[in-house]
This record gives C-alpha cells, structure tokens and sequence, in this order.
C-alpha cells in the first residue's frame, strides 16, 4: 500500500498564529492527543522571543514535559522537532535534548526583512551557524523555505530564487526542505511547474509540501505534489495557524482534510481520522473562532 509522512505543524505554525495563546498544560494534552491519533512526525515549538511571537512562551518547559513523561520506547519512534531561528535558540536546543530542528528562510527580501528582521543573506549566516552546531552535536536539521509561491509585499517570486534557496538549504545539510505556499496563493499548475525544477536540483524524497488553504487549493496542490513523486506533507490539526502578514490568510491545511483525502485514494497516512476529528473538537472548546477542516465539520454533523 502507497503511503506518505504528514508532518504535524499544529503545535507551531499553527498556535504562533492564532490570537488565543494556550497554557503549558494545554498544549502539552494537544501533544498527547495528537501521538494517540497516531502523528509520529511533529513540531513541538519555537525557541523564539516570547516578546515577538508569545504563543511559544514555554516551548522550553514543553520539550522537557515531552521528553520526560513520554515513554522511550515511544521517543524512540517520534521525530519532534523545535523550530530555531539562530544560534541563541540552537544553544537552547541542544540543552533540551532534542534530537531534531527547523530552521527557516524567506524566498524574498521583503518577507525576510518582516518577518525576521534581516536580509536573505544574512539569514542564510544564521541558519549555516546553526548547521555548524547541529553537525556538531549530531542533530537533524528540516529546512523552510517561505513565501514560494507568492509574497504578500513583492507578489509574484522568483521561480529560480525559489530553487535556488532550496538547493542552498540541502547542500548546507537540511535532510529535507520544506516548499511553502506561505499565503496560500499557489495553483496546480504553477506548484507543479516548480516543483519540476526543485527535482532537477533535490532528490526528490528529500522534498517536502507546505500549503496554506487561503484561496481553497490547498488539497489540490498536494495531491499535484504528489503525483511528482512527493510523499512528505506539512499539516496543521483543524486548520490551525495563517499568516499575520496576509490578510484573511485561513492558516495551514487541516491535518484531518489531508489524511481524508489520502486515505480516500487508499493511500496510508498512519493516522486515525475519528481521533483527530475529535482533537478538533476539544480544540474548538479553546481557540475562540470556528476551526477550519471540512471533513471534521461533516464528521462532527454525523455525530460521530
């Protein structure tokens, strides 16, 4: 049976992004949940400034929760990563124990400067000192690439900067990287037009989609990816998450729709729908706007 990696990016992406913060003990019951829905690949949270994105204030007392209240047996079978954004969030890594991070570039000059603060190049000398500690502390490091598909500041990208940044995170040794359609802009035609050229630079299971479902294409565009041979997909439980920087962007793709669609085409995801139907439905009770994921809102009018 064919089968992919969803990678969960509701603990991050998606609670930076939303207005509501949730507690320590919140976020680390969502955690539970999401391992007994059966999410073996997730990430845990940032190690960023509580005073630029104080959704994440306590990703520190999070990992050591996860780390110490799991069992490791279990630990051993899960990738949890934390996001860092420099060489000050790696050094807090590598004392927590983790085993993996994200780090993350823009495909543009204007999103970088917004969204952190500094140049592309510059943030490229971050992310290859934050290499140089990974390696040397043998932590596995995913790489991001925002905004590829569109930018809300510049619009239309690049297509060969946009290949060019992703060749540059494999090569400095991100064991996979992440293509972002960061606004939710991408089309079929155009996410399959790139990522033709990323496999011309990037084996193409080291290549990894991450789609925001603003304009309702989401779906569309990874089943595309898929068919190119891509087989790992970022996804947020219930749609959580969008962009601050664009304007009615609805957040990350629904882990639920994703794993529905996947398992619809028989193709296996490893997690069970029913449950995370009703993380969705736990969600709902904390985050105070309606949660995104059609097949969640069905399943919930059936009763389930």
């Amino acid at each position: 049976m064919a089968k992919v990696k969803i990678v969960e990016v509701g603990l991050r992406d998606g609670l930076q992004n939303e207005s509501t913060t949730l507690s320590i003990d919140q976020r680390f019951e969502l955690l539970k949940f999401l391992l007994d829905a059966g999410v073996k690949n997730l990430e845990l949270g940032a190690y960023v400034s509580s005073k630029w994105v104080p959704q994440m204030q306590g990703t520190e007392r999070l990992v050591k929760k996860y780390l110490q209240s799991i069992p490791a047996a279990a630990l051993k079978k899960i990738n949890g990563s934390v996001l860092v954004p420099n060489e000050v969030g790696m050094q807090k890594a590598i004392e927590s124990g983790v085993k993996e991070v994200a780090i993350f570039i823009s495909s543009t000059e204007t999103f970088s400067q917004k969204n952190i603060n500094c140049s592309i190049a510059e943030s490229l000398v971050r992310v290859k000192a934050v290499m140089v500690l990974a390696k040397k502390n043998k932590i596995k490091v995913r790489g991001y690439l925002s905004v590829c598909f569109g930018c809300p500041f510049e619009g239309e990208v690049s297509e060969s900067k946009v290949v060019e940044l992703a060749k540059t995170l494999y090569k400095i040794g991100c064991y996979e990287v992440s293509i972002g359609d960061t606004i939710g802009i991408g089309n079929p035609a155009q996410v399959e037009r790139i990522f033709k050229k990323l496999k011309k630079v990037i084996p193409v299971e080291k290549l990894a989609g991450h789609f925001h479902d603003t304009r309702g294409l989401a779906l569309t565009n990874i089943l595309t990816v898929y068919k190119l041979g891509v087989k790992t997909f970022d996804s947020s439980i219930a749609g959580l998450g969008g962009c601050p920087y664009a304007k009615g962007a609805s957040g990350n793709v629904s882990t639920e729709d994703v794993v529905n669609m996947f398992e619809q085409l028989n193709i296996n995801t490893g997690l069970d729908i029913n449950k995370l139907v009703k993380v969705n439905i736990w969600l709902s009770g904390l985050i105070k706007h309606e949660l995104q994921s059609k097949v969640s809102r069905a399943l919930k009018e059936q009763n389930l």
